[in-house]
């Protein structure tokens, strides 16, 4: 484990990262992030993983309009703590003021927010469609919804082909079958509304369950290339690496 904010010093992360989360600080961090799948337990971190290098990248681009990043959950539920977590962290961190977050995953709560708090992201639609937030919280449906409807045809007005950066889907292995199809379609026309260029998008996705193999590591990352249309290299699977009792 590193000194504190090694990796980050402008946004010390405020814990020792474990050795997964320094593997992928250094893959995801910097000005050539590599695409990034996270396959560790349950409570070891993996949000923390991704959440840094965007923020340090927001931080870095700070005032420059569009959405930078786009975090797709499987569940509201997941969204909503997720937005909680990241209200904290940009209060907490001075050099983050300005970055700001916004979900639009469920219906609009009232009274919508329209600015951030310290336990609370934005909630108002009208607020982001007129000024995009850097991180943008959604579930694969609304997404859908956002790039479809005209009322949302703001939201996406004042990206350049270069402002969207990071791409994160959340607990990736619940999209299978139809779903996954459903996703994988969905990031191409994302990709093609924003007009990503080649290998400019940098994509995550979090799994807490993956075998120890090697196989079961490559399967993971095909389905990956597959969902994201990006490719990963053989080193893009981050496991965890445990140390005995003994």
């Amino acid at each position: 484990s590193s000194t504190l904010g090694e990796h980050f010093p402008e946004i010390p992360v405020g814990f020792a990262p474990f050795k997964h989360q320094e593997i992928a600080f250094d893959r995801l961090g910097g000005d050539t992030p590599s695409s990034t799948l996270i396959a560790t337990g349950t409570g070891s971190g993996k949000t923390e993983s991704y959440l840094w290098p965007i923020f340090d990248h927001c931080r870095r681009h700070k005032g420059e309009p569009g959405i930078k990043a786009i975090l797709i959950y499987p569940m509201n539920a997941l969204a909503t703590d997720q937005a909680k977590r990241i209200a904290a962290a940009i209060h907490r961190l001075s050099a983050l003021t300005g970055v700001r977050c916004g979900i639009y995953a469920d219906s609009q709560p009232k009274p919508p927010a329209h600015e951030m708090t310290a336990d609370g992201v934005i909630t108002s639609r009208d607020e982001m469609r007129n000024n995009p937030p850097d991180i943008l919280l959604t579930n694969y449906k609304m997404l859908d919804y956002l790039l479809l409807r005209g009322n949302d045809r703001r939201l996406w007005e004042q990206n350049q082909p270069e402002t969207l950066r990071f791409l994160v889907v959340d607990e990736m292995h619940t999209f299978d079958g139809a779903q996954g199809a459903d996703l994988a379609l969905l990031i191409r026309r994302l990709k093609a509304r924003v007009r990503t260029p080649a290998t400019h998008l940098v994509c995550v996705g979090s799994s807490a369950t993956l075998g120890s193999s090697d196989e079961a590591a490559r399967k993971l990352i095909a389905y990956a290339e597959e969902i994201f249309g990006e490719r990963f290299d053989q080193d893009a699977v981050i496991r965890e690496d445990r140390i005995p009792a003994q």
